[in-house]
């Protein structure tokens, strides 16, 4: 358990050695002052630091946070209305320049990664180009993403996970006219869900990573959050919603679904729209993924509750079902629920009955097939093992270093390739979502499945793997060259070491 003064001293922890790890300079370094020749058509504003926020009945929690000001633009808009720790949710449309500027005010030194946006090596967030604790910082962008909801977070080498946990993430939402086309619900009735698993202490602090154990398994909280609020409901009125659900957390898996039952009506995922919609009984969801849903409630009465639930999933006894000493984590003083174990997630109460035209659409959006037969190495994939080998976590057998790039993890730009991530298992044998910089792929197929539940259709930026899966993706290296990351979105594996460096190469 952290007392303020504690969870700032552990903050500032490694500062130092992060600094002597951003030597090396084979890569121009980025600019912390606006480009002249670079126009905005929307200008904002994002502080990290450290503030209070009333989470719990009680004290106040100590949190790190953004906060966001608009300056230039519409921004379609820039919600944030102070009463959550999440940093403000950035809407934009596809298409336009966006200048960003950075104040880092925490006690350690941060950066910001634009989670799924395809943006140019400099502007991505990488670790080397991390920002001191006083400094700024000026991201400038074209936004070329399609609509989807994607975000945003810090990703500092051994420091992503703490610094997300202490509260650094927030949701950057994209618009485009196909999806303006459709008839799906907007304003209030399109609705962000941010998942997050946390542990207070009896005065309220976070708590994070008691036992090394925590460290290899990953994060788990005790409570769940959503939108940074405990027991979350919702007033609804009787009509479809658009849920925009992220899993924020460290590293829980969710296995989500409707408690009454009834399926879940998928419309999007990490990228974007799919094709069509898609019915499924429940969705497993790793860190870091997103889907949309269309959530309707017509036919329900005021009063009448409908429950999003995570429901029962088997990960292994090293998944976080057993706690330190071999204790269960539900019976060992609640410190952690178990990755896995069933709960509620949020509550949805219809206010009153109102009549909407508002229909499913049977067509969302047209993806051209991937033709393997157009990917450069088509008759051999790169393949990636993934492991974790004397508590670190490794990727063919590699840790991270910070400026290193090894022969196999160079390609070309404009070309296509076959990416095939492969969870070894082993022991320990644990779920790992791995996570790609600088683009969007599509996942060609999967070996070895353990679940029917998981969300491989549409755009992707991460895929999850239990032990003895392997995973095939179509990778598009387009538009920008340099340095980027793939890596575990278990943080606490990323921060351990699971994360390598790919190099993009000029054609």
């Amino acid at each position: 358990m952290l007392n303020r003064r504690e969870f700032l001293h552990l903050a500032g922890a490694g500062t130092v050695g992060l600094l002597a790890g951003q030597a090396g300079g084979l890569w121009p370094m980025p600019h912390a002052v606006a480009d002249v020749g670079f126009k905005p058509d929307v200008e904002l504003t994002l502080k990290a630091t450290v503030s209070e926020n009333a989470i719990m009945p009680g004290q106040p929690t100590l949190v790190w946070t953004y906060q966001g000001r608009l300056l230039k633009g519409d921004a379609w808009h820039l919600d944030g209305s102070g009463s959550s720790y999440l940093g403000p949710t950035i809407r934009v449309r596809r298409g336009q320049k966006v200048r960003i500027h950075f104040d880092n005010d925490l006690p350690e030194e941060s950066i910001i990664h634009w989670h799924g946006l395809h943006v140019p090596a400099e502007m991505d967030g990488h670790p080397r180009d991390v920002i001191a604790t006083g400094r700024k910082f000026v991201y400038e962008f074209e936004v070329r993403n399609r609509a989807g909801t994607y975000w945003y977070h810090p990703h500092p080498h051994a420091r992503t996970g703490p610094q997300v946990y202490g509260g650094l993430a927030g949701l950057f939402i994209v618009t485009d006219d196909e999806e303006q086309s459709l008839m799906l619900p907007r304003d209030e009735f399109d609705l962000p869900l941010v998942i997050q698993d946390r542990t207070f202490d009896e005065n309220n602090g976070l708590v994070y990573l008691t036992h090394h154990m925590e460290r290899m398994t990953g994060f788990l909280g005790n409570r769940i959050l959503v939108n940074g609020q405990p027991r979350y409901t919702h007033k609804v009125v009787t009509r479809p919603y658009r849920l925009r659900i992220l899993n924020g957390s460290n590293s829980r898996i969710y296995n989500l679904a409707w408690a009454d039952g009834r399926p879940l009506t998928v419309i999007g995922s990490d990228g974007g729209l799919l094709s069509s919609p898609l019915v499924r009984p429940s969705v497993i969801l790793g860190p870091a993924e997103r889907m949309e849903v269309w959530a309707d409630f017509n036919g329900m009465g005021k009063g009448d509750e409908a429950t999003l639930v995570s429901r029962e999933l088997d990960l292994g006894p090293l998944s976080g079902m057993t706690g330190p000493g071999g204790m269960h984590g539900a019976t060992a003083g609640g410190r952690f629920l178990p990755n896995g174990a069933p709960f509620a997630v949020a509550r949805f109460e219809i206010s009153h009955v109102e009549k909407s035209s508002l229909r499913l659409p049977g067509q969302l959006t047209e993806f051209s097939p991937e033709d393997t037969d157009r990917a450069a190495n088509r008759n051999a994939p790169r393949q990636f093992h993934i492991a974790m080998n004397h508590m670190r976590g490794v990727i063919n057998n590699r840790v991270f270093e910070m400026t290193r790039v090894a022969d196999d993890e160079v390609v070309t730009l404009g070309t296509r390739e076959v990416w095939e991530f492969i969870n070894r298992g082993g022991m320990p044998a644990l779920p790992h979502p791995m996570h790609v910089h600088g683009l969007q792929f599509r996942v060609l197929g999967r070996l070895g499945a353990l679940y029917s539940g998981y969300l491989d259709e549409g755009w992707k930026d991460t895929v999850l793997l239990m032990p003895g899966e392997r995973v095939r993706l179509m990778m598009r290296f387009e538009d920008y060259d340099g340095l980027f990351l793939y890596h575990c979105h278990n943080l606490e594996h990323e921060d351990m070491g699971m994360m390598r460096n790919y190099y993009v190469r000029a054609a």
